[in-house]
């Protein structure tokens, strides 16, 4: 009779073990990293595009900065000129960005209410952008929604930049869209970063010329 009892409260103490979880396993962890820009691999994320696809004259490079910090550099020259003769009726120009490609499947930041940048800049102002599933627009429209926000990037100093999620605004081809409408932050398809020869916040470097901003990581933070 022991002995089959012995077998039971083993049966039991397995079956107590099975049913108990630690709260701390259903809590993401504070910080998730999105991109590092490390290595080449890590680049391979990413794709450059400019004014210069519709005309322009700006141009944009990425790449790994050779020193022990291996960070990624984003430089280029801004340019409001564009090639005579162009077909492209293009309203402005001067603008470069770097897009990340889509990824596979969607990344969730529910649990998360910041996105957080590592760089150092030239004393421009630059766009951070999220792409979202489109259900802001029209089905028939194939774009991603798109969500804005300006970060200032002090001159020649490493920083982390904090953007809250609900700092981004919806904007259509550059335009804020003027209505209350919320992101869905499970549903992110991609980011880019981007910048302009016009425009920004008071007191950032702005104009034609050369720009340059280095980035070692993105991560989102769970700060409340």
């Amino acid at each position: 009779m022991s002995r089959f009892r012995g077998i039971w409260q083993a049966s039991l103490n397995a079956t107590k073990k099975a049913l108990t979880w630690n709260v701390d396993d259903w809590i993401p962890p504070a910080e998730k990293y999105i991109f590092n820009f490390s290595s080449k691999e890590e680049l391979k994320k990413w794709h450059l595009y400019s004014d210069a696809e519709f005309g322009g004259l700006s141009s944009a490079s990425l790449e790994i900065k050779d020193d022990a910090n291996k960070s990624s550099v984003f430089s280029g020259n801004l340019s409001r000129d564009v090639t005579e003769g162009t077909k492209w009726n293009i309203t402005r120009s001067g603008f470069c960005g770097m897009r990340s490609k889509k990824f596979d499947g969607f990344i969730d930041l529910e649990a998360y209410d910041t996105i957080a940048l590592r760089i150092k800049g030239d004393g421009r102002c630059y766009i951070s952008t999220i792409y979202t599933e489109n259900w802001v627009n029209s089905p028939g429209q194939m774009e991603d929604n798109s969500w804005q926000s300006f970060v200032f990037v002090p001159k020649d100093n490493w920083c982390i930049a904090k953007i809250p999620l609900d700092h981004y605004l919806p904007t259509w081809r550059g335009n804020v869209i003027e209505a209350k409408l919320e992101m869905n932050p499970s549903r992110i398809l991609g980011m880019s970063l981007s910048v302009n020869a016009d425009g920004g916040v008071p007191g950032a470097n702005s104009g034609p010329g050369d720009f340059k901003l280095e980035i070692d990581w993105i991560k989102a933070l769970r700060t409340q």
